[in-house]
């Protein structure tokens, strides 16, 4: 029987592998997705079987409502608001880490092993601080709570204070296992500093933030898998977390920031809406067009980059921009879209909503594929995008995001910008690209305008 278990893990894992590694790109997304739920189920299947559950009234209660309230997030949950329901899920993923570990260590208290108390104060440790700080990032992003960074005297000391608290009382917890008092101070103590990690990451950051968080809810489930004595779980949780710290090192080049600057709420303007907040005045005037005058332009261009912005997603706009796509390559246009790292309010957002609309995937260019185009190309039409197609992260050394890689749009013979005003983006600082002497302004909501530009094309 044992024999037949490690088998089936093994099994398992292997769908989880290749799950991960079709996720890598859009067009095999889909696919990846459902290896990984394979694999899930494998896992859960023999788990029940190889722990002889005495009785499955409460799994089956509990499957129910989880699959219920599931079904109901996946139809309810609009596209934007996608950042806020990954952050809730890896929310829920720490906290049940923390809930188990905490009942095994009711279970089998006094009598615990070195190694499972290690193991015990790790999942407390990492499984609160992700439940709580994804619980923040999730309010952060609803607009529950401000997008600013908040920032307050001695607050790295306190959250070192904090941790160097819970390594502490943890050991004594290891040596004195019957200490349920300091086990219960350990998991407040976690579930506070989770919110006081999270808390000073700005708005823009929030990409960041969440990758992060993904990987702390893996490798809380690896830690709860040592307590259990779970192969499958340590495994499952441990590439999760590997896969989540690589994700996280991707946004941060994608940002020319470090990890701890963005854990250290770097951008501190981030999340404004008022006015320019960088030592150095944007100057200069703004021409702006209406849709038949934006239409008159691609009548006339072709070779068109679309790059897609939050904006797109508020305005749920990715049909709309699906539909210009094919006006345009009707017209003998050629149409690619140019997606920044960091575009949207999680990895990935761009794509999943142009995958939504059924944007054909070769279509879809990774900033470092497609910047060197945008010198040969006619239009670049910017949908809601803001910081990452802002040239002052070029030169401009006061800027808050001087030297991250942006997208090189106005290096294109025209730029078109979509916005519903010229208010500033997260990091707080007004666009230059807004006044260049090849930049126009085309005001309204993606869906509304973009929609209005195709027809025009059409009738053109």
């Amino acid at each position: 029987m044992n024999i037949v278990i490690d088998i089936s893990y093994l099994i398992s894992s292997i769908f989880f592998i290749f799950g991960i590694k079709e996720l890598s790109s859009p067009k095999t997304a889909r696919r990846g997705n459902l290896y990984a739920a394979i694999g899930m189920l494998i896992a859960i299947v023999v788990t029940l079987l190889d722990k002889h559950v005495l009785t499955y009234e409460w799994i089956i209660v509990g499957i129910i409502i989880g699959s219920g309230i599931g079904t109901i997030m996946a139809l309810k949950v609009k596209m934007t608001g996608m950042p806020q329901m990954v952050g809730m899920l890896n929310g829920f993923g720490g906290g049940a880490s923390t809930l188990v570990a905490l009942s095994e260590y009711y279970k089998i208290n006094p009598n615990i092993p070195i190694n499972t108390g290690v193991a015990i104060v790790l999942s407390l440790l990492i499984g609160g601080v992700t439940f709580t700080g994804s619980m923040i990032a999730f309010a952060k992003l609803q607009g529950w709570i401000t997008g600013k960074v908040i920032k307050y005297p001695g607050q790295h000391i306190i959250n070192l204070f904090l941790l160097l608290f819970v390594l502490a009382a943890g050991t004594y917890v290891v040596i004195y296992p019957s200490l349920v008092n300091v086990t219960v101070a350990i998991t407040a103590v976690s579930l506070v500093l989770g919110v006081l990690l999270v808390l000073p990451i700005g708005g823009a950051d929030m990409p960041v933030a969440i990758s992060l968080l993904n990987s702390y809810s893996g490798l809380a489930g690896s830690t709860t898998g040592f307590v259990l004595g779970n192969s499958e779980l340590i495994i499952a949780g441990a590439l999760v977390g590997a896969s989540g710290i690589i994700l996280t090192n991707i946004m941060c080049k994608g940002m020319n920031r470090s990890l701890m600057n963005v854990l250290l709420g770097g951008w501190s303007t981030a999340g404004s809406t008022g006015g320019n907040t960088s030592t150095t005045s944007v100057k200069g005037d703004v021409k702006s067009v209406d849709s038949e005058e934006a239409a008159m332009i691609f009548d006339s261009a072709s070779s068109v980059i679309i790059v897609p912005g939050y904006g797109m997603a508020v305005a749920q706009a990715q049909h709309a921009v699906r539909d210009l796509m094919n006006a345009l390559e009707k017209k003998g246009i050629r149409v690619r879209f140019a997606i920044h790292p960091v575009a949207g309010r999680m990895p990935g957002h761009m794509n999943v909503l142009l995958a939504e609309a059924n944007v054909p995937y070769d279509r879809l260019y990774a900033l470092e594929d497609i910047n060197d185009d945008f010198n040969n190309t006619d239009i670049a039409l910017i949908i809601g995008a803001n910081d990452v197609v802002n040239p002052a992260a070029r030169h401009d050394q006061n800027s808050p995001i001087y030297g991250m890689p942006i997208l090189n749009v106005d290096y294109a013979k025209t730029v078109i910008i979509n916005k519903r005003s010229l208010n500033v983006g997260y990091a707080g600082i007004d666009n230059e690209l807004f006044f260049g002497t090849n930049s126009l302004m085309y005001f309204g909501d993606a869906k509304d305008a973009i929609t209005k530009l195709t027809n025009e094309i059409k009738n053109l």
